[in-house]
């Protein structure tokens, strides 16, 4: 599967897919409530089958949601479906049932087999009215489902879905594997002792941020200043939110392109934001692992995952020996058995490395034992 996505013209009859995405929202926010309703009267979940039979029902006597395509208003309600499932298995966590939401900040409806047709250049058909998007690549493979995002600048976009099937494709090997561990400091020590620095997009604009956001507050609400304002602070957000997933992606296709395998450690990101706030958001260490998989799988490279209680940091790469405690802020320091002076970070990265090799059979079986008992 591979998604690709297109933005739409601007033109006057954008304002019909503006209303389909607001007629999604308020289908959203009423089967939200009949959830509700249903559990308060039944205390049962309600499945998806019966509220897609319920709300077709509606929608035959509602014209305002009849702007929406039956296999959106299906793909609505499997949202829905999906979120209360997330909801149950990790309830003991403190996770949240899905929730209403404003109608002018809903983003996107989704088609699968109907409802819409690609047409020659860069056409689409969807409902009755032809739109053109700017096609910055070709088209290839079965189309599986079509979606239509709406940014918080009022700006579409057509995101779609395709099989490229068995696809044959070249391995590049390298026959090298590494460990990498993230820092504040440094964005990713490697286990070969070269560093990479994060560039901290969000810092450098912080200013300009800060200067954005003191216009906006201080515009009159309704005003149409205000608004101007608004989309002036967004387009800051969005242009930050770019550069970081450029440098994301080019990262991915050099450190793929260097090692066929690449061992982390498992983060607790809710945890450090905790501790270390806008500074873990600005890194956006999620967001770079999930393209890093990406890459690598469409390279036919491994990511290995250690355990996140393993004492990288305090085991000594060298003979093994695990510290009993190391402040946050020594980054340096000297093995009591093999005297050997470790650098924090990268004593960190060697550990991961060797523990990763050894999770998938090339490395130390000993490394393993020790990441599971600790």
């Amino acid at each position: 599967m591979r998604s690709m996505k297109f933005k739409l013209y601007q033109h006057k009859r954008n304002r019909f897919l503006k209303g389909m995405i607001n007629a999604s929202g308020v289908i959203y926010n009423h089967c939200i409530a009949l959830h509700k309703r249903y559990y308060r009267m039944w205390g049962k979940h309600l499945s998806c089958a019966k509220l897609q039979s319920h709300v077709a029902k509606l929608r035959k006597r509602n014209r305002f949601w009849q702007t929406v395509g039956s296999q959106a208003v299906q793909d609505i309600c499997q949202r829905i479906e999906k979120a209360y499932q997330l909801f149950f298995k990790y309830n003991n966590t403190g996770a949240r049932p899905p929730g209403f939401k404003k109608v002018k900040k809903y983003k996107s409806f989704t088609l699968k087999q109907a409802g819409y047709k690609l047409l020659g250049g860069n056409r689409v058909k969807i409902g009755n009215k032809v739109y053109q998007f700017y096609q910055s690549r070709e088209i290839e493979g079965k189309i599986k489902n079509l979606t239509i995002k709406r940014t918080a600048l009022g700006e579409l976009f057509m995101v779609v879905v395709v099989d490229e099937g068995s696809s044959s494709q070249v391995k590049f090997t390298t026959g090298k594997i590494a460990g990498f561990d993230f820092g504040l400091k440094a964005f990713l020590s490697c286990s070969d002792g070269t560093k990479i620095e994060s560039p901290q997009f969000f810092k450098q604009s912080l200013n300009a941020i800060k200067k954005a956001s003191k216009q906006h507050s201080r515009k009159l609400k309704g005003s149409t200043n205000r608004e101007r304002a608004r989309k002036n602070l967004v387009r800051k957000y969005e242009d930050i939110s770019n550069r970081r997933r450029d440098w994301f992606w080019k990262l991915a296709h050099e450190l793929t392109d260097k090692f066929d395998v690449l061992c982390f450690e498992t983060l607790n990101l809710k945890g450090m934001q905790r501790l270390w706030g806008r500074k873990i958001s600005d890194l956006a260490l999620g967001e770079f692992l999930q393209i890093l998989e990406w890459v690598a799988k469409k390279k036919n490279k491994r990511v290995v995952f250690i355990d996140q209680w393993y004492p990288s940091s305090k085991t000594c790469s060298n003979c093994g020996y695990i510290l009993e405690s190391l402040d946050l802020s020594i980054r340096e320091w000297r093995c009591p058995k093999c005297q050997s002076v470790n650098a924090r970070d990268e004593n960190a990265a060697r550990n991961i490395q060797m523990v990763g090799a050894s999770s998938i059979g090339l490395g130390d079986v000993s490394r393993l034992r020790a990441a599971i008992t600790a």
